[in-house]
Formats: C-alpha cells, sequence, structure tokens
C-alpha cells in the first residue's frame, strides 16, 4: 500500500508541476503578445511622427518655393466714412429719421512689384470670400456692398450690390468697362471698391433742434446723439487670385472701419484717409 500511495503521490505531483508549468508558459505567451503589441504601437507612432514631420518640412519648402518673390501686394487703403439718413417726415419745427446708416467705401489697390506686366502679374480670375464681422458695432446692423468707382464716397446704397456670401469679379482686357457690376481689368489698373454700411442706427428718430442747418453726413450722429464707440466695427475677409499661369494666391484683409483720423472725425461730417498696409498674396496652388 505504500509503495501504490507513494506511486499515486508521485503522478499527483507531476500532474501538479504539468499544470503550473502549462500556466507559466500563458503568462509567457500572453506577456510576450502585449509586449509585442505595446512594440508595434511604439513603432507606428514613431513612423507616424516621422512621416507628420517629413510632410509638414516637405510642405514648408513647397511653400517657400512658392513665395520666393511676391508676386501681388496691397500697400495702401483708401477710405471715406460719412453718414445719411431717409427721412420719414419733416416740418419746420422737426425731422423724422427713418433709417440713419454709418457708411465707409474702400479702395484696395492690387499691386504688383513688377511694373511689367505678363502672364505671372495680371488676373484671370478674382473673388472674394470668408466675410466676417470680427468686431460688430452696438448699434445697427453691418453689411458689405460692392461699389462702383465711380460712386466712391457717395452715400448711395445699392440693394443688389449687397455681397451675401462670396463676390466674383469679372476680369476684362479692355480699354474700357462698365463697372456697375463687379469688374477688374486683367492688368490691375483699378482697385477692388466695396461700401461698409450699418444700416439702422437710429430708426423713428425725431430731431426736434432745427435751429441749425441739418446737414445729412456724419454730423448726423452727434445730433442724434451717438457716441463713436457704439458704431466701431471691423471686418475681415479672403481676396483669392488665379493669374493667367493658373497659379492661385490668397490674402487676408483685416479692417477697422475708420470714424476719425489724426485730423478729423466723422462727426465734423466725413473722414478721409489713405493707410499703408502689407497684405502680401501668398500662392498656395
Amino acid at each position: 500500500m505504500d509503495n501504490k500511495n507513494k506511486i499515486k503521490t508521485t503522478e499527483k505531483k507531476k500532474k501538479s508541476n504539468f499544470k503550473n508549468l502549462d500556466k507559466k508558459k500563458i503568462i509567457l505567451t500572453i506577456i510576450t503578445i502585449i509586449l509585442f503589441i505595446i512594440v508595434l504601437i511604439l513603432c507606428y507612432l514613431l513612423l507616424y511622427k516621422y512621416v507628420l514631420k517629413r510632410n509638414l518640412e516637405n510642405s514648408a519648402l513647397d511653400f517657400s518655393d512658392k513665395n520666393q518673390e511676391t508676386i501681388f501686394e496691397i500697400n495702401n487703403v483708401t477710405f471715406f466714412s460719412s453718414c445719411d439718413a431717409k427721412n420719414k417726415s419733416a416740418s419746420s419745427s422737426n425731422f423724422t429719421l427713418e433709417n440713419l446708416y454709418q457708411y465707409t467705401d474702400m479702395a484696395f489697390f492690387i499691386t504688383s512689384p513688377k511694373e511689367e506686366k505678363n502672364l505671372e502679374n495680371t488676373l484671370k480670375s478674382v473673388y472674394i470670400d470668408n466675410i466676417n464681422f470680427t468686431k460688430l458695432p452696438t448699434l445697427g446692423t453691418p453689411s458689405l456692398y460692392y461699389k462702383n468707382i465711380y460712386n466712391f464716397a457717395k452715400s448711395d446704397i445699392i440693394d443688389s450690390n449687397l455681397i451675401n456670401n462670396r463676390l466674383d469679379f469679372n476680369i476684362s482686357s479692355e480699354d474700357e468697362t462698365s463697372l456697375d457690376t463687379p469688374t477688374l481689368y486683367n492688368n490691375l489698373a483699378n482697385p477692388i471698391v466695396l461700401s461698409y454700411a450699418n444700416n439702422n442706427i437710429k430708426t423713428d428718430y425725431t430731431i426736434t433742434n432745427t435751429n441749425s442747418p441739418l446737414t445729412y453726413d456724419g454730423s448726423l450722429l452727434k445730433k442724434c446723439d451717438i457716441l463713436l464707440n457704439w458704431i466701431r466695427s471691423s471686418i475681415s475677409f479672403d481676396i483669392y487670385i488665379t493669374n493667367n499661369l493658373d497659379q492661385e494666391f490668397k490674402c487676408t484683409v483685416f479692417i477697422d472701419i475708420p470714424l476719425e483720423s489724426e485730423e478729423e472725425s466723422i462727426y465734423d461730417g466725413s473722414v478721409t484717409l489713405t493707410n499703408n498696409t502689407n497684405f502680401v498674396f501668398y500662392r498656395y496652388k
């Protein structure tokens, strides 16, 4: 019996050892698989980081190669700011304004450092997009319009010229063409002219002080007790150009609507100024 018991005990120990050995193998296998997966993930992350870095470097080099020299730029913008209003009623003792609005006409002169015109620095297509009022006035509703350059500094706002989102320009190579619709000469001869208008600053507002003449310009703001801080606004938009080599350029323009200068204020009637700018078109394609 003792021998049998010994044999049974020995067999049990062997089985137990086999079971322990199997568990160790399983655990080692699982650990190995986990380590392998971790190594694969690390290798993937390192490779992804390397590829991303190379792509960024290549993109930067490609951008740099495309922009070794400036082809198009805007070096100055001319502004004219004033106000106007529509009369609802008038009498000898008072005026009632239906819509007091402030407007700023802007002329953007696209130029090229190269004076001689060629396929590279002439226009094939131009459009404006991504219009954003980066600072809204406290009073009124701002909008942006296309404007014929021959109406620059005039208070007329043509509803059909409202820019809802994108504005595409006709490109002309003729000596003379109508500018009633958005049109640019392909040789950069005329500027982009836009009109910012802030409508309904005051509606149904009665001016009872008629001792001094009522002038329909920026002085209306003072007569209607409008602080300039209430109508300050800023705007941004992108201008896209394709030249006659089918190269594509983009410039983002940021404008603070001018209501005063060192010499004058819109309260005096109007503000006219030319700001030097450094808006450069970057080639992206």
